[in-house]
């Protein structure tokens, strides 16, 4: 795994770095922007700036490369689902609180009209 989800010498870097830090970002970004409206187009340009922010971390923090393509999607796309995950379930909760005579909830992360 190591090479191809993460270049640094531990997974626990990896971990540690994309996947708490960048994840509780991520998910406290998707709840941001759902909790005022905006699009999910919003969210995934937000997600994208994000990710050079985890691999700056990765870079000044571990001496990995800045700028690799490679790890910047993989960094990325970690990002986005928790990103994501953020977002549905902060919308859920909005739509099933605030519109609780039409909407019920379906699910953790999602919503459907009441019968």
């Amino acid at each position: 795994m190591q090479g191809v989800l993460y270049e640094e010498a531990s997974i626990w870097q990896f971990l540690m770095v994309t996947c708490l830090i960048g994840g509780w970002a991520a998910w406290m970004t998707g709840k941001a922007c759902a909790q005022t409206w905006r699009s999910y187009t919003n969210l995934l340009l937000y997600l994208l700036l994000l990710g050079l922010g985890v691999r700056f971390i990765h870079h000044a923090l571990f001496e990995g490369t800045m700028f690799s393509l490679h790890y910047y999607v993989v960094d990325t796309i970690v990002i986005v689902i928790l990103g994501s995950l953020g977002y549905r379930y902060t919308r859920t909760n909005q739509m099933v609180t605030q519109y609780s005579w039409l909407f019920e909830r379906a699910s953790l992360l999602s919503w459907k009209p009441k019968a």
